[in-house]
């Protein structure tokens, strides 16, 4: 890894290429689909019933609409409309460590990297309690089948799933971080990577003043009671800014307030206006919440960790204890459809 601490721009303080598409923006909150059936999934696509509208528009797109081909805004494009015409007021937002041209071919594999893939899944039903979601793992189960179709290869070397179903490793908030850990310890130059969160996802008062509008954003761990949520701080340092140069990571959050959950530097919008019938050629912009500052001081403290020979007790980097408004996060968090 280099050294962080002179970076002028956000590709020297970030190395490797992140991709991230979030089902709404900030201030929004995301549908739980009781019945996925409109979505026009394949058969073999997965299970099937409830769903979150993020993950399986994602997949509805790809499966019916010429994937293999597709480009960025072709898909942020028909996410949009396809929220639209179900009725969810939510935004599909796509964010990067790079200025993508979004008239690209979607592409989740390294062009000429090694071959080697690894993903994380993560679903949360959140099961007995008085929050509980009903399509995390369903979509998890979707996403597995489409990534082992775009060439991702299964297997506890290469796939590590978490549910809260009683069989897969439960989704507490330091297995959660130990395996953003094994991702970010794991990867080398030419890998490609995935993560896949479905479950609730939240805002906490800012903690330490970096943050534009105040409030950082969270995912929220099955745990969540005991262990705190997961800040948008603590993922940008335990699993963005650890990885190396020439990695790809493409991140897929279904959740609340997920739109700039990565802490990334640059962000398009899907809306009327700029997929719309008149709308301009799609650009990323600039995302204004965004501050180098800021990943400096986290990509230093990446760097430091990674030079001692690794990550220390994933617990800590929670947070450090349970608040009015974890207990209060769910309360407000999905949109039920």
């Amino acid at each position: 890894m280099a050294d962080p601490a002179n970076a002028t721009e956000p590709e020297e303080a970030i190395a490797a290429n992140v991709i991230m598409f979030s089902g709404s923006k900030d201030e929004q909150t995301s549908a739980d689909v009781f019945d996925i059936s409109s979505f026009d999934l394949p058969s073999d696509a997965g299970p099937g019933g409830a769903g979150g509208a993020c993950t399986n528009s994602i997949l509805s797109i790809v499966y019916n609409s010429g994937g293999e081909d597709m480009t960025w805004v072709e898909l942020l494009r028909k996410m949009h409309d396809m929220m639209k015409e179900k009725g969810f007021e939510q935004v599909p937002q796509l964010s990067s460590s790079r200025v993508k041209d979004l008239n690209n071919k979607v592409q989740l594999i390294h062009p000429g990297g090694t071959g080697r893939t690894r993903a994380v899944l993560i679903g949360i039903n959140y099961v007995g309690s008085n929050a509980e979601l009903r399509g995390c793992w369903n979509d998890v189960e979707s996403m597995k089948n489409w990534l082992v179709k775009q060439g991702f290869k299964e297997g506890p070397d290469n796939m590590k799933i978490l549910l809260d179903d009683g069989f897969h490793m439960n989704p507490t908030g330091s297995n959660i971080m130990e395996t953003f850990k094994w991702l970010a310890e794991g990867a080398e130059a030419g890998d490609s990577l995935f993560v896949h969160y479905s479950g609730h996802g939240g805002q906490m008062k800012d903690d330490n003043g970096d943050e534009a509008d105040g409030m950082d954003e969270t995912i929220i761990p099955v745990d969540f009671r005991e262990a705190g949520q997961i800040r948008d701080d603590t993922i940008l340092n335990n699993l963005v800014c650890r990885l190396p140069a020439d990695v790809c990571l493409t991140v897929v959050m279904d959740c609340c307030h997920s739109g700039t959950v990565l802490d990334l530097p640059y962000i398009f919008k899907a809306t009327d206006q700029t997929v719309g019938e008149n709308a301009p050629p799609a650009m990323m912009m600039a995302n204004p919440n965004f501050s180098l500052e800021r990943v400096k001081r986290v990509a230093a403290e990446a760097l430091a960790a990674y030079q001692k020979g690794g990550i220390g007790a994933a617990g800590k980097y929670l947070a450090a204890q349970v608040t009015a408004e974890d207990k209060a996060a769910l309360k407000k968090c999905c949109t039920i459809a």
